[in-house]
């Protein structure tokens, strides 16, 4: 695959048996990938290699093993967002700019993962599942933002910046183990699926950002109006990465859980009417740099849906969360992240399963949720805990056949989340939370042709509208961002053999970005998205 701004993927499927009885089977992954930005200096290239071995002991029972390894190199983190004055408001630079500083070392990141997974059938109706995995995950970076913008309020000036750049270096381990059996059986007329099991994890994560660095300085600040890429006028920093991260960090965020379920499916008139019902005792143990806290809760599960006819079904569902999280905060203390969500739907088939329709509406509350810190002045990473929060939404899906080879997908999300009780003088209840559009519209339409010479050619096109979108900070500006509508199309042609693909995106050349107003900066920043670019690619499998 091949497209705009440097872009370049190969990648590579592969199975088959290691022995002649079939009972070794392998399937192995790979791809690399050089991505170059419609903004200057920046990219982003990754390597993945992912192998798995599966072992047939024999009819009843199979041993498998998965490992997933991702090599990063980018530019550094923050690198995309671009800053303005407050009296400017969003998307007064170009959609290439940018204030990176070429000559930085890049951020890579190593992802290592692996699975282990044992599965035995001890008939028809019940099966043993024991799978283990550990997730390791290593940082070596930077992240860039600003310590100063400037304006025609302040001394720095309108149009000048001080960029700052702050190391991340990061290290995260994540052990975790599950064991369960599903089953099933009958009791009289009423038929039961049965889940349960124990689920134990455990997770460590430390990171250094503790050291910073301006790049430029007040006497010759970076201008955004005309910029300057050379040499910054304060240098380029000089970060300690040799000393253990264990010492730089000052410590870790550690949290281990471990858990025991079970679960119920009943099913009643020839399993028209199927009940759920489900719980789950969870203990959490949750420590942060030294000081440690203990939990533990029961969360039920309640679930019910109804099979009206063959193509309609109606369901409803009640179930609560107890979750760990991780986080440093200033005042207080870290607490699991608990909540309820209720949710109600229907399913519709029509025209002999040809369409098919859903709709749902939820409602979820969360209490003691971690937010970042309103006031966390740059390179600073400290969370809040909110208090409560409300989230609810109505979600609208349409799928189906206009004629053979003409198929059209289509959804709708309606989404509204408030602050409930706040913990945080800075944000008061009533408060919109971040970080979401309030109209989310897409919709997706594919013709084929189905037969004659041209048979395997096809052609698409689709597109996104966002509406009501809110920032992602808790700092409240006088702009708002924007509506949102991209449009995509491409062509496709396949044989049993060969497809080949050619896609463009932002077919309007629209000017597209997100972003929110930074209080501490009094200044706005955004991230563009790619002006109109394209991608081909060629699939051949033998």
């Amino acid at each position: 695959m091949a497209g705009s701004y440097d872009f370049y993927r190969a990648s590579i499927d592969l199975d088959g048996k290691l022995d002649k009885k079939g009972k070794l089977l392998y399937r192995f992954n790979a791809a690399a990938q050089n991505k170059g930005s419609h903004r200057a200096f920046e990219h982003n290239d990754r390597y993945v290699i992912a192998p798995v071995i599966t072992y047939q002991v024999d009819d009843k029972t199979k041993i498998t093993a998965e490992y997933n390894f991702q090599y990063a190199n980018m530019t550094e983190v923050g690198s995309y967002y671009v800053f303005g004055p407050a009296s400017e408001g969003y998307a007064t630079l170009p959609v290439g700019f940018t204030m990176t500083q070429p000559g930085l070392p890049d951020t890579n990141i190593q992802d290592h993962s692996g699975y282990l997974m044992f599965e035995h059938k001890f008939d028809d109706n019940w099966k043993l599942t024991a799978q283990t995995s550990y997730f390791k995950y290593l940082q070596q970076g930077y992240s860039s933002w600003p310590s100063a913008v400037g304006s025609d309020d302040n001394a720095l000036g309108k149009g000048n910046i001080i960029r700052d750049v702050g190391i991340w270096d990061a290290e995260s381990n994540m052990y975790l183990g599950q064991i369960f059996v599903n089953g099933k059986f009958t009791t009289g007329a009423i038929t039961h699926k049965i889940l349960g099991g124990v689920d134990l994890g455990s997770k460590d994560y430390m990171a250094d950002w503790g050291q910073s660095h301006d790049l430029d300085t007040p006497e010759n600040p970076f201008n955004v109006y005309n910029p300057n890429y050379g040499t910054p006028s304060n240098g380029f920093p000089a970060f300690d990465h040799t000393t253990p991260l264990s010492i730089r960090a000052g410590g870790k965020m550690n949290s281990e859980y471990a858990a025991a379920y079970i679960q119920d499916e009943l099913g009643f008139f020839e399993n028209k009417l199927r009940l759920t019902l489900a719980a789950r005792y969870t203990w959490i143990s949750q420590s942060s740099f030294g000081e440690t806290q203990e939990d533990s809760h029961i969360t039920p599960r309640v679930g019910l849906s109804y099979s009206v006819t063959e193509s309609l079904a109606v369901y409803g569902l009640y179930d609560q969360a107890f979750t760990p999280q991780s986080g440093i905060v200033l005042d207080g203390e870290v607490k699991p992240l608990t909540g309820n969500n209720i949710e109600f739907g229907i399913k519709k088939d029509w025209f002999d399963g040809s369409w098919s329709t859903s709709l749902s509406a939820y409602n979820i509350l969360k209490k003691n949720e971690l937010t970042s810190d309103p006031m966390n002045t740059p390179g600073q990473q400290y969370s809040v805990v909110l208090g409560e929060k409300r989230a609810q939404g109505v979600e609208f899906d349409l799928r189906g056949k206009i004629f053979d080879g003409l198929n059209l997908i289509a959804n709708y999300a309606f989404t509204e989340s408030t602050v409930l009780e706040s913990n945080v003088t800075t944000i008061k209840e009533g408060s919109i939370v971040p970080g979401y559009a309030k109209h989310t519209a897409n919709a997706w339409l594919n013709y084929t042709i189905q037969g004659g010479k041209l048979k395997g050619l096809g052609a698409s096109i689709g597109g996104t509208f966002l509406d009501g979108r809110q920032t992602d900070s808790w700092s409240v500006g006088l702009e708002k961002l924007p509506s949102y509508f991209k449009l995509d199309g491409g062509l496709s042609y396949e044989t049993s053999k060969f497809k080949v693909t050619a896609n463009v995106f932002n077919i309007l050349d629209k000017y597209l970005y997100s972003g929110s107003y930074y209080e501490w900066l009094s200044a706005y920043y955004w991230q563009t998205e790619a002006p109109r670019n394209f991608r081909v690619g060629v699939t051949y499998k033998f």
